[in-house]
């Protein structure tokens, strides 16, 4: 057992040291050999590092389960359901102990965060991006390896921003969020660039490498605009035998030859496509030379080898349907339309950027990234993604928490004061003495706790005032005076609770994990006597409340198995 506690404390260590915007990176590399990935996304290091114990198995199991579906806290998972293992059994309560007490804890927690006044959440206002741009913001910054300044942090959060509002329908959905049906964001990177020249375009952009070589193409985008009717095909129209699947073919003397058959149908197609007026012809895989020559002939914008990633976002942007034979005529229903089209320089690419419809759909747009190297290219692509996902999920509960620790001190200070003025009553309905209650309500609140702590990585030292319970990072070499506040940052780590916010009001400190019980008071802002504190830090709600209900009950599944069977064969 001590083996499994041993890793288990080293897992700790790797995540706490990847936790936050001032988190180290991760060079994962295999011992022998290969691909070195440079990494601080808790996704890619829990996928590229294995383990042989079965219990750590287990756990990364659930934390990458929990990323699948929300994309966010993946690191706190991990870091709060270790140290509550961890205060288990270094306090020596028995374990079936410690899971009643923590399955109790978490209904606080919940039942707390779901509150109308929690002094922990933040309303989302789709009037004002500002919010929207702190919570995208906060989920890149949070990824190290992506390489920002701050201004290249504030641009990247605003195209994410940008890029989600354009994929939210306009009309009024209001009563039926579940049958929302979002748009789709594609990602389009170049390496060698600068990072500001990153762009968000409306409509979709493909790859049109031939563009240059086929002057009738160019003169095509240059005309007038649409709608332009669109023919889309995931079939090969390259017209050769191999395509039909068949091993062996047999041709009788004297019979057609096959390839000209073959030739006759495409030409046919084409010929239906011209009369159908189709204004733009494109292919996922390759088109027939012969094709493509008459196609043109006759004005028709021909694109092929799409490539299977952008069929999907071509139909759900067109509404066209991807056609998959062409030995048929091609249904009217098939054709979709796009707005216009132009040819844009990405890089050292030409791409055709195809405009979306007037029509309401499903809108779909193109993000544009530019970084300096291929990693923190790959690190940023991931965290735009991350911070895509989470800035859905406001769509449905349209509330933040906040960041920098503040979510984590507030809440533990909440349920230690609740804990220990309601210690009897809860260890008697637990079926516990007063002492295990309070010693697993410590555990509980110093592994909340530990999560705000795992935010510095200089040697610094974390506070918690005394009157919200927010936390403040004290950078090392700085003297440790904040009874009077003198050494203590302007604001606390999310930037809602300012050291001097109000006059006659003087906030006290005390170092974080000082088990000081304390009633937090939520922060009222008086808008006619002082203005609104600027946010620095958000996190999502849903992935956050997800996360801690996903930690908690890990802990107590770990903490309930006795025996592992294990076939070493």
């Amino acid at each position: 057992m001590s083996e499994v506690c041993r890793k288990m404390t080293l897992m700790r260590q790797i995540l706490t040291s990847c936790f936050g915007p001032n988190g180290r990176l991760k060079q994962v590399h295999n011992n022998v050999g290969g691909h070195v990935l440079t990494t601080s996304t808790s996704t890619s290091l829990l996928q590229a590092v294995s383990s042989s114990e079965p219990l750590l198995k287990l756990i990364t199991a659930s934390i990458l389960n929990h990323l699948s579906r929300f994309s966010d806290c993946g690191l706190y998972t991990g870091i709060l359901c270790l140290s509550l293992i961890d205060h288990v059994q270094k306090s020596g309560l028995r374990p079936s102990v410690a899971i009643k007490i923590n399955k109790q804890l978490l209904g606080v927690c919940t039942s707390f965060l779901n509150q109308e006044d929690c002094g922990c959440k933040v309303n989302v206002d789709f009037n004002s991006c500002q919010t929207l741009v702190t919570l995208a913001r906060s989920v890149i910054s949070s990824k190290p390896a992506c390489v920002l300044t701050e201004r290249e942090q504030q641009h990247i959060s605003t195209l994410a921003v940008h890029a989600f509002l354009l994929t939210v329908p306009c009309g009024d959905t209001r009563g039926s969020p579940d049958r929302v049906r979002l748009g789709r964001t594609v990602t389009v990177s170049s390496e060698g660039h600068f990072v500001l020249d990153s762009a968000v375009f409306p409509g979709l952009l493909v790859n049109a490498p031939d563009m240059q070589l086929h002057p009738t193409d160019s003169e095509r985008t240059r005309r007038g605009p649409g709608p332009f009717r669109l023919a889309l095909f995931t079939v090969s129209l390259s017209g050769d035998l191999s395509e039909l699947g068949v091993e062996t073919l047999e041709v009788h003397r004297g019979a057609p030859d096959p390839e000209a058959l073959i030739l006759d149908q495409l030409l046919r197609l084409g010929e239906q496509a011209v009369t159908d007026q189709v204004e733009v012809f494109m292919c996922q895989r390759v088109i027939h030379p012969v094709l493509q020559h008459y196609l043109r002939r006759h004005g028709v914008l021909v694109i092929e080898r799409l490539g299977i990633a952008v069929i999907e976002p071509i139909v759900q942007m067109t509404g066209a349907q991807a056609v998959a034979l062409y030995q048929t005529p091609i249904p009217p229903e098939a054709y979709g339309q796009v707005k216009g089209c132009c040819v844009r320089t990405i890089g050292s690419r030409e791409m055709l950027h195809l405009l979306p419809p007037q029509e309401p759909a499903p809108a779909v747009c193109t993000m544009v990234l530019f970084h300096r190297n291929e990693t923190m290219l790959n690190e940023l692509k991931t965290a735009c993604q991350r911070a895509e996902h989470v800035l859905r999920l406001t769509l449905r509960d349209p509330v933040a928490l906040l960041g920098g620790g503040c979510t984590e001190t507030h809440l533990a200070a909440y349920v230690r004061n609740k804990g220990t003025t309601e210690a009897a009553e809860a260890a008697l309905s637990l079926g516990v003495s007063r002492s295990q209650y309070l010693l697993g309500l410590n555990g509980f609140c110093s592994s909340l706790e530990t999560v705000a702590l795992a935010l510095e990585h200089d040697g610094g030292t974390s506070l918690v005032d005394q009157t919200h319970a927010h936390h403040w990072s004290v950078p090392q070499g700085e003297g440790l005076q904040w009874g009077d506040g003198g050494e203590v940052p302007a604001s606390c780590g999310c930037g809602l609770v300012e050291r001097r916010a109000r006059p006659g009001l003087e906030l006290e400190w005390t170092p974080l994990n000082t088990r000081y019980p304390f009633r937090p008071v939520p922060l009222v802002v008086d808008k006619d006597t002082a203005p609104t504190p600027q946010l620095r830090v958000l996190d999502s709600f849903t992935a956050k409340l997800n996360a801690l209900q996903v930690a908690v009950e890990m802990a107590n599944l770990v903490l309930d198995i006795r025996y592992v069977i294990q076939d070493v064969n």
